[in-house]
């Protein structure tokens, strides 16, 4: 029995369905504070993730939030105690970070038909090279006020080698759960 034709009809038929849905948008088209956020491909809802796993919290116990399709994952951390908004650059498999050269990342809110941007300055871990950043940080309080906010969306924008990347931030608005 030749099951060569078989996977190859899988093949092109996986390649052909991931070319239509991905996780989220992404675009070579330059970041500024000011511009709209790039739409997105798709809400994350109803498509199948085949055999890839998808962790449901980052490494440092936060929310993660899909870049590209799948290739860089952010992880929000809210520090009430601390008054910050962390964001985290994470490699593929969220697990692991991935430091890159950006002076800061962007967290667009909307709420009450209003839209602003949020800036999370460059902090660098300790194992993070120079001149590159895995950890972004924000002590703005109305940032955290708005991701607190019922009815609101947010998205993560972050420029990673040249391509810019967006992805919705879904923050857990109980906090009981994993105490920011």
């Amino acid at each position: 029995m030749n099951t060569a034709p078989k996977i190859l009809a899988s093949a092109l038929a996986l390649a052909t369905s991931a070319a239509f849905v991905g996780c989220a948008a992404e675009t070579d088209e330059p970041l500024a504070l000011d511009d709209a956020p790039p739409a997105l491909a798709d809400d994350h809802e109803g498509h199948d993730h085949g055999d890839h796993a998808h962790p449901t919290e980052g490494p440092h116990g936060g929310g993660l939030i899909e870049l590209g399709d799948e290739e860089y994952h952010g992880e929000l951390i809210h520090d009430e105690a601390a008054g910050t908004v962390t964001i985290y650059v994470l490699n593929d498999h969220a697990d692991a970070p991935a430091p890159i050269e950006a002076a800061e990342v962007t967290v667009t809110v909307v709420h009450d038909g209003n839209r602003e941007s949020f800036a999370l300055a460059a902090d660098p871990d300790a194992g993070d090279p120079d001149g590159r950043s895995s950890r972004f940080v924000s002590s703005d309080a109305e940032l955290a006020e708005h991701l607190d906010r019922e009815g609101g969306t947010a998205k993560l924008m972050v420029k990673i080698d040249g391509r810019a990347y967006s992805g919705d931030v879904a923050h857990d608005h109980d906090h009981g759960g994993h105490g920011h």
